[in-house]
């Protein structure tokens, strides 16, 4: 099978909702470090190397809101398609105390290589279904780890982030206010203003309503807790677009 850095489904789904998933998942292509950056399978498996539980939830919530879906296949170690090109974070070379060996010498050919087998095809994918119809609404969906290493423990369950363009953020934060048993973060646990990001490209320079969730990875760790979620967030979702009036 063709290896392919990206994945829609759902093409056809009617609906105004664009659900993108940047860290759906850990794979390192073969043309990149020969399929392995050098690092222990247990750090591939943790929250540097993708959104753990966001491609379930993401997935959850596109059926549910009966839009589209598209997700990266790449892990965001190789680079991360939520950063600008220009973003010294493009390639890490060390995350959350540990080091990257197979980005080590990732000099500007390979970061450019990188940057036309990978992130641009994704962007250039995410940028065609957005223009599908004038009034797109974009979701992002992320997952965040409970705690770094040597940091204290991070007490929200779901944060909702945003930038410039709080129309929809904003009473998505009032309804999810009224669920008593969630601790919710107002850009938290990172703030929504990231210069260049994937929101930035397709939702704000176009000016479409959009948000981006990330919901703690423990509470979506599998697929059980992943269609619960889904199916609970995708009508205070609702809810709140229609709130918005967007």
């Amino acid at each position: 099978m063709t290896y392919a850095p990206f994945h829609v489904e759902g093409a056809d789904r009617p609906s105004r909702w664009l659900v993108t998933c940047d860290h759906a998942t850990n794979t390192v292509p073969d043309f990149v470090n020969g399929g392995d950056l050098g690092i222990a399978p247990e750090d591939m498996a943790r929250h540097i190397a993708y959104d753990v539980g966001a491609l379930g939830l993401a997935q959850g919530l596109a059926r549910a809101l009966d839009g589209p879906l598209i997700r990266t296949d790449f892990s965001r170690l190789v680079i991360d398609p939520n950063r600008g090109e220009d973003d010294p974070t493009l390639v890490m070379k060390l995350y959350d105390g540990t080091i990257i060996p197979g980005n080590r010498h990732a000099d500007e050919a390979e970061r450019e290589r990188r940057l036309n087998k990978l992130y641009r095809p994704y962007h250039s994918a995410l940028a065609k279904l957005a223009a599908r119809r004038e009034d797109t609404i974009i979701l992002s969906v992320h997952s965040f780890t409970r705690q770094f290493r040597n940091r204290p423990a991070r007490p929200w369950h779901i944060g909702v982030l945003y930038a410039a363009d709080a129309r929809l953020a904003r009473p998505l934060l009032v309804r999810l206010a009224q669920e008593p048993d969630l601790c919710v973060g107002d850009n938290q646990p990172y703030s929504g203003h990231l210069p260049g990001d994937a929101i930035a490209r397709h939702a704000l320079a176009y000016q479409r309503p959009n948000v981006l969730i990330e919901l703690r990875n423990d509470l979506i760790a599998d697929d059980e807790a992943q269609a619960a979620w889904a199916a609970r967030l995708a009508p205070i979702l609702e809810d709140a677009a229609q709130a918005a009036g967007v």
